[in-house]
């Protein structure tokens, strides 16, 4: 736009410049404020931009002044970038499908030092510890620099991604595989920045309920700037900016690409970030350019040089760092005759070394003092580098980030630019160089790190344990609800309203939800916790004239997450693994739609069992025929399926409200007192019946996965065993009735978790293997059934494959299994019951075809059953699409 009066323009800005001098940011921001209501009351559009130029947002003038010595931590720098390098290409010499990355440490190198030398606290008597979310990919310089401090041994080093014998290092971050190392899963990309959102979140609520120290502890998460494509990066954003997060800082590595190519070739991925934070209420600080930019700016008073960065494309900058300096003279500044003049003084050399932000620990240190002083919002970070910086050949180029080997010539480059102490006999051998104990790298490396509290990263695999309440205090459930009927999910209502008032968990527990309280019968708990909200109640409640409304409160005890799973389960992990993170072990219970759980957050429930999470998960209104009325998207078939694919997390389906009882009231002994790291996955009915009480001696039944329920009285000719979970259960004891007129005896088991009888069976089957000399063990399902009459009949309100997976160790050949296969749908129990082939009728007719494929009845007698039940042999399959 043309300037119709630069001389009125530079009133305006002499003005603006006097206000700035004279009466400080916060005068000048309420003076735009206000010209901007009058302009918006006269209907004038503003030219406002939630972006800013293309520059560091900190000035010069303002920079904090970084303390160290910086040639010291140069040296020490490149010496962990050299072990990281030499790490990666020694295992893939030993095999070259081993893998691993080079460069992205080689871009965020300066990002960790700075922290590591100046800002990461480590936890101390006083000081809980800073979390840190390390870029999953960057894993090699990590452990380059725990070498290098002592806390890794060459050997170790050398089995880089060579675990199976138990001396390598994981891949990346993985607690469960060094669970005194790691502390948070991150490179399934997009997980760690919303975990550490709601950790960040988390550590607030501790604080706020009187569990740690106020404003000590801080969460760092560092991300890579193409991981933001991934929805889990920006989608809770909002929420940090909402909950004014100020203990949070995101340090986004803006190498500019990618796996394949650039992440905006096409635009700036730096801009677009600003905007998004900025709007999500983030404190944004832009650290692009390095101190060998500081003169060319100062001389930019009429803003070519700023115009220039401002057009120039993310494509365009990754060229630069490509090529070389006369490259970037000519396509750069070339751009514009007044620039190139500029740089004419300037050899190629010089204008090549012209840094980007994030390789200028200056620049950098900067940055972390402001995010770290900052009040009231979190802080996005958003430094500029090079991707395999200092790597040579691939440096800057797409083919960056699967550089695992790096060319001889490369390599002495790499060395020489870096001064690495190695000669050139030597470099073919790619050995790891740590100076002497008494050196001054290593004097330098340790005094930075004790005033910090330690070395990281560093994981607590253990806390102090809750002692259990006994299992009477649920007697209310354990004896059953009468006449009255009640669902589990009613049942569960009560038993956690129950361990809340318990003197030792109570306050510990973490009810989790996903706006679905009312759905579950847990409303009442709004006004008995509270919810938690970190600035209070600001409104009067529509319903605060009812016993039960909704009260929000700083201390509440209730996370409310709104209709949000992932942001949920990011909860339960934060609170599941408060007891590693801040020595405060917290019981975590969600409870959410059983259809949006493992299958919607499945990578974060992994991430979970990775990070040795510990809590409950309760898959409400479960199964695919009880949610009658919702049809295809809301009814669940094969969350257990999903959930036994997590190795330590334990899966329940009770039928009865004193198995929910005996089965929570096992796994918080398990997770507060022993501290085992396992959580537990229990599904929970929205149907109403009555409720038995506990029959005597079932507990370990229960536990193990079954036990025998009903036994058949009276003389039968013929006898079948009978296997049930969840809901269906009661269409199988309904079958008893019916095959004993039939003159067929049954025995009934309540089957509470199919997979837990599985991995006993796989534990069996694996010792025997291995002892062959010695007397086999039997599986319990074996120890169960061995003995007992009959055909073998199971039935779920899940598919086959569900009660199928345990037939290897069923006695019986005749093994008949009945379950939910296809797509759900909206009708009546009854109708979907009868469409899935899971009903009374249906295992009837099971228990009769088993019968008769052993020979002990006629073909007929099921035949005439079919006819007599009213089944259609030509009904349509529920497998049919």
């Amino acid at each position: 736009m043309q300037d119709l009066d630069p001389v009125e323009t530079q009133e305006w800005l002499d003005a603006l410049e006097s206000v700035l001098d004279r009466e400080g940011e916060d005068r000048a921001h309420y003076l735009m404020t206000r010209m901007g209501e009058l302009a918006t009351r006269s209907g004038t559009p503003l030219p406002y931009g939630i972006t800013t130029p293309y520059r560091n947002t900190i000035p010069v003038t303002r920079e904090a002044k970084m303390p160290g010595d910086l040639f010291m931590e140069r040296r020490i720098r490149s010496l962990v970038r050299w072990n990281a390098l030499a790490m990666v290409m020694r295992a893939n010499l030993k095999d070259p499908d081993l893998g691993g990355h080079i460069s992205t440490f080689a871009s965020s190198a300066t990002l960790y030092d700075i922290g590591f030398n100046y800002f990461f606290q480590a936890p101390t008597e006083e000081h809980g510890g800073d979390l840190i979310y390390y870029q999953g990919h960057a894993s090699p310089g990590i452990y380059a620099r725990a070498f290098l401090e002592g806390r890794l041994t060459e050997e170790q080093m050398l089995n880089f991604r060579q675990e199976v014998d138990g001396k390598g290092l994981s891949s990346y971050p993985h607690p469960h595989l060094m669970p005194d190392f790691w502390q948070f899963p991150t490179v399934s990309m997009g997980l760690g920045p919303i975990t550490a959102i709601y950790q960040a979140r988390f550590m607030k609520y501790l604080e706020n309920r009187g569990f740690i120290p106020k404003g000590k502890q801080r969460v760092w998460c560092f991300i890579g700037d193409g991981e933001c494509d991934e929805p889990e990066t920006l989608g809770a954003i909002s929420l940090a900016g909402r909950e004014n997060l100020d203990n949070l800082v995101f340090v986004i590595n803006c190498n500019l690409q990618r796996l394949d190519g650039p992440v905006r070739g096409n635009s700036k991925i730096i801009q677009e970030l600003e905007g998004v934070f900025k709007g999500a209420n983030w404190n944004v600080n832009k650290v692009i350019w390095g101190r060998l930019w500081d003169p060319l700016f100062a001389a930019d008073e009429d803003g070519r040089m700023q115009r220039r960065m401002d057009e120039a494309i993310d494509g365009e900058y990754q060229n630069y760092k490509a090529k070389d300096g006369a490259y970037v003279r000519k396509h750069f500044f070339g751009a514009d005759p007044e620039l190139l003049k500029r740089v004419e003084s300037m050899s190629d050399e010089e204008v090549w070394k012209l840094n980007r932000g994030g390789h200028d620990p200056y620049k950098v240190y900067a940055a972390y003092h402001q995010a770290v002083n900052h009040k009231g919002q979190p802080t996005v970070i958003l430094a500029k580098t090079i991707k395999g910086y200092g790597t040579g050949a691939g440096e800057a180029k797409n083919i960056a980030h699967n550089t695992k080997k790096v060319d001889i010539d490369s390599l002495k480059k790499f060395r020489d630019r870096f001064d690495i102490p190695v000669n050139d006999s030597q470099l073919e051998e790619l050995p790891f160089y740590r100076p002497a104990e008494d050196s001054a790298e290593m004097k330098y490396l340790r005094k930075c790190r004790d005033k910090l509290g330690g070395h990281l990263p560093q994981r607590r695999p253990k806390s102090f344990s809750i002692p259990t309440p006994p299992l009477e205090t649920l007697k209310a459930v354990l004896d059953g609800s009468g006449d009255r009927e009640i669902s589990t999910t009613m049942a569960f209502g009560r038993i956690l309203s129950q361990l809340v008032k318990d003197k030792d968990l109570g306050k510990r527990i973490v009810p989790i939800l996903a706006d679905e309280a009312r759905t579950f019968g847990m409303e009442g708990m709004f006004r008995q916790l509270g919810i938690y909200s970190p600035v209070g109640q600001l409104y009067e409640p529509v319903d605060r004239d009812q016993v039960m409304y909704y009260r929000e409160e700083k201390d509440g005890q209730i996370l409310q997450e709104g209709l949000n799973e992932a942001g949920a389960f990011s909860s339960f992990i934060a609170a599941g693994t408060a007891y590693s993170n801040y020595n405060q072990p917290m019981l975590p219970v969600y409870i959410f739609y059983s259809m949006f759980g493992f299958q919607r957050i499945g990578d974060l429930a992994w991430a979970a069992g990775d990070a040795q999470t510990r809590g409950f998960l309760l898959g409400g209104t479960s199964g695919r025929t009880t949610l009658n009325g919702e049809g295809l998207q809301h009814e669940d078939g094969h969350s257990h399926i999903l959930a036994s694919t997590i190795p330590n997390c334990r899966s329940y389906d009770p039928t009865y409200g004193y198995e929910l009882a005996v089965i929570m009231h096992h796994g918080m002994h398990e997770m507060m007192e022993q501290q085992k790291s396992v959580y537990y996955y229990i599904t929970v009915m929205n149907e109403n019946y009555q409720q038995p009480a506990m029959p005597q001696g079932v507990e370990d039944g229960i536990i193990k996965g079954m036990y025998l329920l009903e036994e058949s009285k009276g003389d039968f000719k013929h006898r079948v065993q009978l296997l049930g979970s969840g809901t269906i259960l009661r269409e199988v004891r309904a079958a008893v009735d019916i095959l004993a007129k039939m003159g067929v005896g049954a025995d009934v088991w309540s089957v509470t978790s199919f997979n837990e009888l599985r991995r006993d069976g796989l534990a069996v089957d694996r010792w025997n293997r291995l002892h062959p000399t010695e007397e086999p063990r039997k599986s319990y399902v074996q120890q169960c059934l061995e003995g007992r009459e009959g055909p073998v009949i199971a039935s779920t309100d899940y598919m086959k494959l569900f009660a199928d997976q345990i037939r290897q160790w069923v006695p019986s050949r005749e093994y008949q299994v009945l379950g939910t296969d296809g797509f759900g749908r909206s009708d009546s129990r009854a109708k979907l019951r009868d469409f899935f082939e899971v009903d009374r009728r249906w295992v009837t007719v099971a228990a009769l075809q088993a019968l008769a494929d052993r020979g002990a009845i006629e073909r007929t007698v099921v035949a005439n059953a079919i006819t007599e039940f009213g089944i259609d042999p030509e009904k349509r399959n529920p497998l049919d699409c």
